[in-house]
This record gives C-alpha cells, structure tokens and sequence, in this order.
C-alpha cells in the first residue's frame, strides 16, 4: 500500500524548512495487516520538483517572452484577451495596418487609426500597451469601461465595424477572408421527392457545452437530423403536410475557424442564467472531415483538407454575474504556449494551455488545503467549493478517513472561445508583419510617442537628481491675471520651468536664465514663494547672498520642507526709463514689497498693472500719484483701494484705511491690493458688480454649466454661466430665457450621474434643492452638466399628477395605440381606465375595461379598480387595457379562466427552451371542452386562416417546459382551480413561427436584460 501526499511551499528567508504536520496515523504505519513495516523499515519517497518562482510585481513580459500585455481599465479584461487573439493571427494584423489612415487622423476618433496603434506598440514596446484610446474610438466613456460584457458579443460587434470600415479600402473583404463560413439548412420530404435549402453564412459558431464530453460531440450535435412527424409536420409546397427530415450540413470552413462554447445559458427551472463549468475537452488538431466528412455537405469541396490546428484558448474564470478573462495563445503555431492575462505574459505548457482548460470537477485532499499555506482568500474559496460540494453530492458528514478523503470541487476557470486555424492556409495566415507593412505617417507618429514616452521615463528613474525650477515674471502676472486667473498671482504650471541638476550651483543656474531669457545675472533678484495660513501664495522674502552660493538642492530644501522637488521662484526685475534692465533697488526692512491688480466695473475685467516697494510707516495717501500712473490714470484721479485677502473657502476683500500706516493695515511683503475708480451711488446700480469684492465674489461662484436635452444625453446643446449660489428659480430663469420660454415652472431639470456619465434616473423636483451647487454634485464628484426638458403643464402641477404610459389592446383590429395618461396621484385605477374610454374606439358604448401588468410577453397580474396609481411601475413594465369580454362576465361555477401565451422554441438551442412573442390574453375553458373545441373558439377570436392555423401546436406549459396536447385532451382537466393573480407559470401555448411585426411599446421590457448590450457608436 501506497499513501501519496502532495504539498508546494514558495521558500524565503523566514520559511526555510517544510514539512508535512500531519502526514498518516501512526496507528496505520504499525498496523502489520498494511504493510508499511517491513522488517522494522518503512521507505519514504520525495518527489522533489524545483520551480522557477515568478514574482508579480518584477516580472518582465517583454524580456521573458517577447510579448507585452494590455492595461485593464477596470473591468475590460474581456476585451484584452480578444485584442491580443486577433492581434496574433499576422493575417490580421497586417490587414489593420494596411488599412488607409492619414496623419490628420485622431485616433480617438477613428477606430482604424487607434487600432493600428494598439497592434504597433504591441508589436514594439517594451511595457504593456494602455486600450484608452481604442475605447474613446468606440465611443466609450468610463461608464462602458466598468462594464463587464461578453467577449464572444463584442468579437462580432468589433469585426462587423471593421468590416463596414474596410469597404472601399485595399483591404476590403478581409474579415470574410479570414472568418467567413457557409452552412446549409435543409428540410427533405421523407415520402416525396421535396427538398429546401438554404444557404447561410457565418463568422463563429456556438458549441453546446452541456450534454457533449468533447468538441466533436458538439459538431455530431450541430448536423444531428430531426424528425418532422406527427403533429410537427412539415408543410412543404403543393404536397401539404409531410413527414421530413431537418439538418444542417457545412458547404466549406474559413480559414480561421473561432468556435464560442455555450458556457451560458438560461436555466428555466431556477429562472436564472447559470454558467455551464462541466468537463469539456477539445483537441489539439481538429479533423472536421472525419467519417468521410459527416458534417460536409454534398456541395462541399472535398478537395479541401479540413485540419485544424489550435491557435488560441479563452478562458473565462468565474460565474455568471462576473469573472476574469485571459487567453492562452501560441502566436505560430509552435509547441510554446502564452498566457495573456492583462498587463502580465507568461510562458506555459500545453497542458495548462489545454487540460486545464477543459473545465469539470478536481479532486484536492483537505490535509493538502490544510497543510498547504495558501492565501486567506484561496483557502476561502476552496472551502467553499468542499461545502458547496458536501451539498450537491450529499456526502457522508461522517468519514472516518477525513484527513485523507478526496473531495470533488467544480472548477469555475474553463475554455471559453476556441480559434483554430487550418492547416493548409497556415503560411498564409501565419505570415510575416514587419515595418514596411506600416504607413510612413504611423511609423513616424507613434515613434514621436515612443520618444516622447522613453524620455519622460528616463526623466522619471533620473528625477532625484534633479530639481523642477518654476520662475514667475512680471510679464506671467500680466498675462494670467483677469484671463486664466483671478485670484492670487500666477498659475506656477503655466510659467517657464527649467529642469537643473541638483548639485548645480544657483549662481550657474542665474546664467542658464541669463542666455533663455537675455536678463543679465547683476540685475536678476529672486524672491521665495510662501504657503500662507489662508492658503493664499505669495512672494515671501528674496534670497539671501548666502543662499545664491549655495547649490540648487540644498536652496530647494530651504524652500520647502515637502517632498515635492520643485523650487518656485519669483524673479524681480526693475526697468529702467530706457526699458531696460537696470540694478534692482536695495531692500530695507521696512520695505514691503506689494502687487497691483486693477478693477474696471464698466467691463467687468480685472488685470494686474505692476508692483512698488513701499515704507512700511508710510501711508497710501502718500502713494496715490505712483497708482494714478500705474493705472494709467490722471495724477489727481481719485481711487479706491481694497486688500485681496483670501478666495477660500470665501473670498475675502476688504476696503484699505488710505490715512493709515501699511504696518498699520498689516500689509506684508507679496500683497496684493486692487484698484479701482469710486462709482457715485446714482451710477452704482448701472453696473452688475460696482466694486472689486463684489466682483471676486462673482467670478468665485462663477460656473459654466453644459445643458444638454434630456432626450439627446450624450449631446452639448449649449452652455449657461451661472453662479454656484444661484437657487433653483433664478437657474430655470436663465435657462427659460435662453429657450425662450415664457414659464419657467415648465422647465423640467435633471442630475448628471458622474459615474455612469447619464442623467440620473429621478429628475429634480420643483424646487426640491437650495443652490446650484447641489444640482451639480454627485456624491463626492462635481459635474457641470445638468439635463432639461420642457414639459406641457407646470412642474410643480405635474408633480402632483401621476403620469403612466398605456398599451390599449384592440382586440378586434389586432392593435395597440399607446396613451400617456395624467391624473392626481390619488386617483385610481378605475380612474385611468374612465379616463382612457374618452381616448380610445370601444365595441359598444358600454364596454368594461381592465388593466393588465405585462412583462415578456406574459400577464403578471390584473390591477383591481380600486388600487390607487400612486404606486404603480410602468418603467419596467407594460400597462396594457383592453375590454372585458362577455363571456368572462357570465363565469359558470365549472368554467376556468386560463392565460393563454404565444411561443416558439429558440432556433439558436438544441434543447426545447420556450421564446414567448405577441399578446398574451386570457381564455374561458368550460368543463370537458376538448382541445378541438378550444382550438375553433382560438381560431375565430385570433382570426387565423385555416392554411396557417394548421401548423400550429399547443401545449400545457408549467414553468416553460412544454407538455403537448392531442385534439381529443380535456384541456380543463390541465389546470388547477386558482385565481387569475399569480397563475402565469401555467398556461396554454400556442406554439407557431413569429411573423408580426416588432411593436415599439416593448422596448421598455428590454429593461432588465442580463446585461448591457456592447456598442460600438463610431
């Protein structure tokens, strides 16, 4: 006897030695009956095998396989793993390059141009390739980005564009080329000579996974024939119902063949989708001629050898409502497998690339998960999977052999999508991609990037070497105040910086800046830049000899205490009456140095004039001819001043004593004082903002909000300044005054959702908020978008008014007219049904109506007249009225009142899963009827012809599964006495092929999909 224990350990310096805590029972050793001891010697093996440990955080793709992975946005792992299977079949590849793009192009506004990037830098660089671009190029915003999808549904999305963009092009037709299959469904009469066929195209095709051990078992499934017989006859032209057989056969294979495994499907039993992880195998080589070629059909060019060969696995790890993506790729076709998992590749073996993929069950030891030190999360997991096992399985709870029972758990890692490329189109399809394949202007761009990127990365590695000197000038004040900026001095980002060695002496720094700027050094002053206690920033003191000697280093430590490396300077530079640059005046400590801003009220603008040097036991009297003239104004012109004390988080803006001293007044070096002309109190009112504080405090509230109609959410359609103080009247004033609109109380506003970049599902209620600001937030994120539309009746009325969208079902000319209805919250039912009988065309004056809840096609539920409105949901659902017909009115104690629903068995699955179409409607059944009778009494109310009727089936369905009726079934003896509420899981089918039109009014049920449809919008 054999006991066999497996176990791995990542060794380090703390966990040098280890061992097994637990490895058999001594009992079972002595026990001689077992045979462990054999003269007193017991022989134990090691099966030691060293692995090369791969560490995450230092793992270079590039170097260890050549390849470089795709950034994840957020939750667009499965759109990596299809980037990189079709950037790894060449034929591809080289198509994408080949497609015409100019250097005028934005690749965020084209997909063609944004691709070919993508693929170059994966071909190129050396660190994994971000896909933001290629996003913005579908139209995507952040939204789409944390949205999970389907990779098979955005594989056909994506090669349907890139088809549609290839038209006209050199490489028109390429996808077909590549992707493009053909098959054959037929119908063959068994007992005359009839025969249809029809010929269809495809790109991939679905496997079944559930009930197929293998990807030949899933083609056996996929031509299996089915019999039309019975009551499943096939109608075929002049010969009427006919026995026969259906199938579908394959007229040829593309050369890349892509084959999505239905790993997901709808379980109607649980009403549910679930994920499908059974054991599901696939071969290295696909041989779709066997059998002397079962799945071909006789049309087929048996000249063509159909093997393939396996190019790329992807695997989807997780459950149905999310997971991860990644693939495994061997990009020619050679014995060396890849793992593409996001931003990290990694070498693997073929079988991780395959049997691991396979999905099913795995056994594990719980002395091996005991034993084992695996992360908490891991262990987590795995004990999960035991317990969920334990249930499933109904394992014994007792086991005397626990410690070394094996357990089953399934594995939620399995294949996903299969591409298999044919064997005799290898060298076509596996070609060579080099740089001659790629348009000059392209090469050219992304090189420029490549650059561009290299040296911000060598700046990086190299930036605690270096400091980051920010010098701000008179001429960056003049230019920033009143147009970028309004408050303080200077915007540091937008001054000339210079990037200077740290052990550089600042004296040989002052000559750098001599030669850019053509200031000679002697007249060069510089000044340190202060974080005051009021979060304002100002010049603080200027530089000390002893501090111009040292190094730029050692003064940037002086400056700043932070970890940030860069030195912000203010650099005075007095001009002589020549304009020149001359000696700057010695400063004294009673010197303050301060900063002029002045204030034009007629044009609402404010600039900065200049700066003086004033005596701190001087007094602004003294100084008013100085600020006529930096003003421009004459020298008596009379001014007032006023101190920019703070913006944050109120602007502060006082009014200066003119008679008091500057020390008196506690000005300090780097204030700033704003000017402006005395306005007489007559004229004051002419003018929005007659003074400097009222002007700061405007331009501080000031916010540009971007109005978009709510019906065109993705669309600007103009853009109001408003101020963040503004309440609710004053903002529906100005956008009523923008539109036109007489009463603004019409005005209808919405939220901007910052997340899901969407108008947030509530509106805003009529006055329901204080100030603008609180329009604009979204829990910590400020938005400037706000939604408007313009309603028929006030706000504020309709708000007391429910508002609800009804289907009125016309039973007698088969069609629905939508209504959209308003009556006070309080109102019932019956209310809106009164209310409808003045809006719609009745059989007869006093026709009864109802009102029906319907939802995919099924009645969930009939609103009693006396429910009120006020809680009722048209969002998801569909109201839908329709008269009463008599008979329901005269119920006999025996007759039953059945939902009868149309339906058809979805073309797509193999097995019988139920698709419901058109108006449900109710149907009285009276006691001992048979389905022949039912069926006249259908037929007449539904106004069928007799040809088409005759295909029809009927069934007694009970949670979706299909139970079929013969003519002479009592159909009452089917259904449980119930009432009506609640009975739509069982109710009569009536099963036919759906040829009405789509109504628009069902659109709202798509509501609640299992997730977003992937778009591309460019």
């Amino acid at each position: 006897m054999i006991v066999m224990v497996d176990t791995q350990h990542q060794f380090n310096a703390r966990e040098s030695d280890w061992g097994f805590t637990s490895f058999m029972p001594l009992s079972e050793l002595y026990d001689p009956s077992r045979g462990y001891l054999m003269d007193d010697t017991v022989i134990v093996e090691a099966d030691v095998a060293v692995r090369r440990v791969v560490d995450y955080w230092s793992h270079d793709s590039k170097k260890e396989t050549g390849c470089v992975g795709l950034k994840n946005q957020g939750a667009t792992c499965y759109m990596n793993s299809l980037l990189q299977t079709l950037y790894h079949i060449p034929y591809f590849r080289k198509a994408v390059y080949h497609m015409p793009t100019t250097e005028n192009d934005n690749p965020s506004g084209s997909i063609p141009l944004a691709l070919q990037s993508l693929f170059y830098k994966l071909q190129y660089s050396d660190t994994s390739v971000a896909t933001k671009e290629l996003t913005k190029s579908f139209g995507w915003d952040t939204y789409d980005s944390f949205m999970q999808h389907d990779v098979q549904e955005l594989n056909r999305v994506l090669c349907e564009k890139l088809e549609d963009k290839m038209k006209g092009t050199v490489v028109e037709g390429t996808i077909q080329q590549l992707f493009e299959g053909h098959h054959m469904n037929y119908i063959e009469c068994i007992n005359v000579d009839y025969r249809s066929t029809r010929k269809e195209s495809f790109y991939d095709l679905q496997l079944d996974v559930k009930g197929c051990r293998d990807v030949y078992a899933s083609f056996d499934k996929y031509v299996e024939v089915e019999r039309l017989e019975g009551d499943n006859k096939y109608h075929a032209e002049k010969y009427g119902l006919q026995d026969a057989r259906k199938g579908v056969l394959f007229i040829d294979f593309p050369p890349v063949l892509q084959l999505q495994l239905k790993r997901f499907e709808y379980d109607f039993a649980r009403d549910t989708m679930v994920k499908i992880n059974d054991r599901y195998e696939f071969p290295l080589q696909l041989d779709l001629d066997r059998e002397n070629g079962k799945y071909l059909s006789p049309d087929a060019d048996r000249s063509v050898r159909n093997l393939y060969t396996l190019h790329s696995v992807l695997v989807h790890s997780g459950g149905v409502h999310g997971g991860h993506y990644y693939a495994y790729i061997r990009p020619t076709l050679s014995d060396q497998w890849f793992k593409f998992d996001d931003e990290r590749v990694t070498k693997e073996d073929l079988k991780r690339a395959l049997e691991e993929q396979y999905g099913g069950e795995e056994e594990v030891f719980v002395q091996f998960l005991l034993s084992f030190k695996l992360s908490a999360y891991a262990l987590f997991s795995c004990i999960i999977a035991i317990i969920h096992s334990l249930f499933l399985q109904q394992l014994p709870h007792a086991n005397p052999g626990f410690n070394n029972s094996p357990f089953k758990f399934t594995k939620y890692s399995n294949a996903y999508m299969l591409v298999y490329i044919r064997e005799s189109d290898k060298e076509k399809i596996v070609c060579n991609v080099d740089e001659k394949d790629i348009a000059e202007h392209l090469r050219v761009r992304l090189k420029k990037e490549q650059d561009e990127k290299e040296q911000k990365r060598k700046e990086k590695s190299e930036a605690h070497l270096y400091t980051i000197i920010k010098v701000a000038r008179d001429e960056d004040l003049g230019e920033q105040i009143g147009n970028e900026i309004y408050f303080d001095l200077v915007d540091h980002d937008k001054v000339r910086s210079f990037r200077i060695q740290k052990q550089m002496a600042f004296t040989q720094f002052k000559e750098e800046v001599a030669k850019e700027l053509g200031i000679p050094v002697q007249f060069q002053r510089y000044w340190l830049w202060a974080k005051r206690q009021n979060h304002t920033y100002r010049p603080n003191r200027p530089l000390t000899p002893q501090e111009e000697i040292q190094s730029v280093g050692q003064l940037k430590d002086v400056s700043t205490k932070t970890n940030n490396a860069e030195l912000k300077l203010y650099l005075e530079v007095e001009v002589g009456l020549d304009l020149l640059p001359c000696p700057p005046p010695e400063k004294t400590k009673d010197n303050i140095l301060l900063f002029f801003k002045l204030y034009d009220p007629l044009k609402e603008e404010i600039r900065y004039v200049g700066r003086l040097f004033v005596e701190g036991s001087g007094k602004p009297l003294e100084i008013l001819t100085k600020l006529n003239e930096l003003a421009g104004f004459s020298p008596d012109e009379e001014i007032e001043l006023f101190e920019e004390i703070k913006f944050e988080p109120n602007v502060m803006c006082e009014p200066i004593d003119r008679k008091q001293t500057f020390r008196g007044s506690q000005l300090e070096d780097g204030d700033i004082i704003c000017i402006q002309k005395p306005l007489r109190s007559q004229t004051s009112e002419q003018y929005r903002f007659p003074d400097v504080p009222s002007f700061l405090e405007y331009v501080h509230n000031r916010q540009v909000v971007r109005f978009r109609s709510l019906d065109k959410p993705k669309e600007d359609d103009f853009s109001l300044e408003l101020s963040k103080q503004n309440n609710y009247d004053e903002v529906v004033e100005s956008l009523a005054r923008h539109l036109g609109l007489d009463d603004p109380s019409k005005i209808r506003l919405t939220s901007h959702n910052c997340y899901s970049q969407q108008p947030k599902p509530q509106p805003i209620k009529y006055r329901g908020v204080d100030r603008l600001t609180e329009m604009l937030v979204h829990y910590n994120q400020t938005s400037d978008i706000l939604y408007y539309e313009v309603l028929d009746i006030p706000l504020p009325e309709l708000q007391c008014l429910k508002t609800l969208k009804v289907a009125f079902y016309n039973a007698a000319k088969d069609e629905v007219t939508i209504h959209t209805i308003r009556l006070p919250k309080q109102s019932t039912v019956g209310d809106v049904l009164n209310h409808l009988k003045t809006k719609v065309e009745l059989s007869h004056p006093e026709a009864e109506l109802r009102l029906l809840e319907v939802f995919y096609h099924k009645i969930y539920k009939i609103f009693p007249p006396t429910e009120r409105i006020e809680n009722i949901n048209d969002q998801y659902w569909t109201l839908r009225a329709e008269e009463i017909p008599e008979e329901e009115k005269n119920l006999g104690p025996h007759d039953r009142l059945i939902h009868v629903y149309h339906f058809t068995k979805d073309a797509t699955q193999n097995q019988a899963h139920v698709q419901n179409f058109g108006e449900p409607f109710f149907l009285v059944i009276h006691e001992g009827e048979t389905l022949t009778e039912v069926k006249a009494r259908i037929q007449k109310k539904l106004q069928v012809p007799n040809e088409e009727f005759s295909k029809w089936k009927f069934a007694f369905l009970s949670l979706g599964r299909p139970d079929y009726l013969q003519d002479s079934d009592i159909v009452s003896s089917r259904f449980q006495r119930r009432d009506v509420y609640g009975a739509w899981e069982q109710y009569l089918g009536l099963e036919h092929s759906d040829n009405a039109p789509k109504r628009s009014y069902a659109t709202n049920q798509n509501r609640q999909t299992f997730e977003k449809p992937v778009r591309i919008y460019n």
